[in-house]
């Protein structure tokens, strides 16, 4: 059936919007945001995922509030319109493309929280380097991706707790990223049986200063390969060029050394090519959430991204950090604050995981 979205000239095969160049189960089309407020107050990611050749959309919203960790979690069929953009209680409307979003969590009974809160980007949009994997002869990433830092305003609710959203210290990053990646209910492993998707250490920080943001990232494996690496300094004033900061270095303290529970408790990033000299920035978590938990990233078999749970379906649930935390696993979505050597601080995100051993910090 025809869509919105065929009547303007954004088609790249012959045939409808609604449908993707390849057959491929995996291909997915996802948004990404967190929200702090500069402080360990509270950490939020929030996200929502088409995916054309499963016919899902789903929806997701999880936060950390003192050792609770809540979460908002809607699936349906994603039908022929492409357009429409919610899930249940979970919507998001596109302003202004690559500059304004909104994202909306509608009150219902009984649940943990809502909200209706704008993004406003501080810095131009940055396209990162292509992620492609290919093992035993199957492509398993060949995604795309931009990244932003911004802020946000709006209201927020949690529990019986309400936070006027202001964009002088509710800061987050946001991405969007679309391609190939695994998703829905397991599949026959055949020849892959035994084979990590990812491998190594995932490390990503985008961090938000005043006059620019710096974006990294590397996911590195055991033996010091890097599969995907980035770092970059994007200003604010679009004028100026976005600076490419050389090779990335990493210097990580873990408290916990076991793969899907390591937890870095500070971390020095270097960048030893910057232009204009070395540059160093020291890493101090503020608050996180295991962003794996209930979201449909982990791997729960009762909930993942592009999974078909029926025509559509919302949930809502709340752990204790302390009584749950075996269940606590996985990717960790910091909080964090920044300071370079200069001494500017700024605040972001500092995500990571450990797939596996990682001889240099003990994971094994």
């Amino acid at each position: 059936m025809l869509s919105q979205m065929d009547d303007y000239p954004l088609h790249q095969i012959a045939d409808l919007m609604r449908f993707v160049g390849t057959s491929d189960r995996n291909f997915y089309d996802r948004y990404y945001f967190n929200m702090h407020a500069s402080s360990d107050d509270l950490f939020m990611v929030m996200g929502l995922g088409q995916y054309p050749t499963l016919d899902v959309q789903d929806a997701f919203v999880v936060v950390r509030r003192g050792d609770k960790h809540h979460v908002v979690r809607g699936s349906r069929e994603l039908g022929h319109d492409r357009m429409d953009t919610s899930v249940g209680p979970i919507r998001i409307e596109v302003i202004k493309g690559l500059e304004k979003v909104r994202f909306i969590v509608e009150e219902r009974p009984d649940q943990p929280l809502a909200m209706d809160i704008t993004w406003d980007g501080a810095i131009p949009a940055y396209q990162e380097p292509r992620h492609y994997i290919r093992k035993h002869g199957r492509v398993l990433f060949d995604s795309m991706r931009f990244a932003q830092t911004g802020c946000w305003s709006g209201s927020l609710r949690i529990g019986e707790e309400t936070f006027e959203v202001t964009p002088d210290r509710w800061k987050g990053s946001r991405d969007r990223s679309w391609g190939i990646r695994p998703v829905g209910e397991f599949e026959p492993p055949g020849v892959h049986a035994g084979t990590p998707i990812m491998e190594g250490m995932w490390n990503y920080a985008p961090m938000q200063f005043d006059d620019f943001s710096i974006l990294y990232i590397v996911n590195e494996h055991n033996d010091g390969q890097r599969v995907l690496e980035d770092a970059v300094r994007v200003w604010k004033d679009p004028s100026r060029e976005t600076e490419w900061l050389g090779r990335p270095e990493h210097d990580h303290h873990l408290v916990v050394a076991k793969p899907y529970q390591s937890f870095i408790d500070r971390s020095v990033l270097r960048f030893p090519d910057a232009p204009g000299g070395p540059l160093e920035v020291a890493v101090t978590p503020l608050t996180h959430v295991w962003v794996m938990v209930g979201t449909g990233y982990g791997l729960e078999p009762d909930w993942k991204h592009g999974m078909y749970k029926g025509k559509e379906v919302v949930e809502h649930f709340s752990l204790d950090l302390e009584q749950d935390k075996e269940r606590m696993f996985g990717l960790v979505d910091n909080a964090a604050r920044f300071e370079l050597s200069s001494g500017e601080v700024g605040y972001g995100l500092f995500e990571y995981c450990f797939f596996g051993n990682f001889d240099r910090y003990g994971v094994a």
